[in-house]
């Protein structure tokens, strides 16, 4: 089986798996997902669900994070961890967003890229949930579930893994195949001890061969 008729049964069977997958971080506005990508480094999307509330009940609005001292962002996002390095990206691209994009998140690689804070994994995230638009997204999961399962060869670097994983994920199916990566890494092959003997992929998984 080669690797693109591999994925192609991987992305079929975690679809029956998980039908209904979809981004974990809660979020009403494109803006607001960026915001909890960021502050989700090193820190669990549960905790971070629990602190935007927060947050956005004091800034409510692009402009509202583009013009707040950080040192208050901070005060709020601290049990995220790296509040003051997560609270210095967020005050930077929220003023990015205000004042050069007149509050509006843009659609495209290259200038999400260009906003600070914002790599690949979360241009690609916003890319996919947001716009809809071909998006793999080579989060901790994603990275991990694709070496054990042979779709990529001892590979740990998320640019590294995103391209290879191109090449043989349809570009229509990128999105969900990494929420559904997320939803099996929590649920069935989790990083300590993962439960081969229930997982829908034993059969074809290199870490089970």
């Amino acid at each position: 089986m080669t690797k693109k008729e591999l994925a192609l049964e991987v992305i079929r069977r975690l679809k029956k798996e998980y039908p209904d997958t979809h981004c974990t971080l809660d979020y009403s506005q494109a803006w607001q997902l960026l915001i909890s990508v960021r502050l989700a480094a090193q820190c669990t999307d549960k905790r971070v669900d629990m602190i935007t509330p927060l947050l956005y009940e004091k800034f409510p609005s692009i402009e509202a994070l583009a013009v707040a001292d950080p040192d208050e962002i901070e005060e709020i996002i601290r049990p995220c961890g790296l509040g003051k390095s997560k609270a210095r990206d967020i005050s930077a691209c929220m003023k990015m967003l205000h004042y050069e994009y007149q509050d509006q998140v843009p659609d495209n690689m290259k200038e999400l890229l260009k906003l600070p804070g914002v790599g690949r994994k979360s241009a690609n995230l916003i890319m996919g949930d947001v716009f809809g638009k071909p998006a793999i997204v080579t989060d901790t999961h994603c990275i991990r579930l694709s070496n054990l399962i042979g779709l990529v060869d001892d590979l740990k670097d998320p640019a590294k893994v995103e391209k290879e994983l191109w090449k043989i994920i349809p570009p229509e199916e990128g999105n969900d195949f990494c929420h559904r990566m997320v939803d099996h890494g929590r649920a069935v092959c989790v990083a300590r001890k993962p439960a081969c003997e229930r997982c829908c992929l034993m059969d074809i998984c290199r870490h089970c061969r």
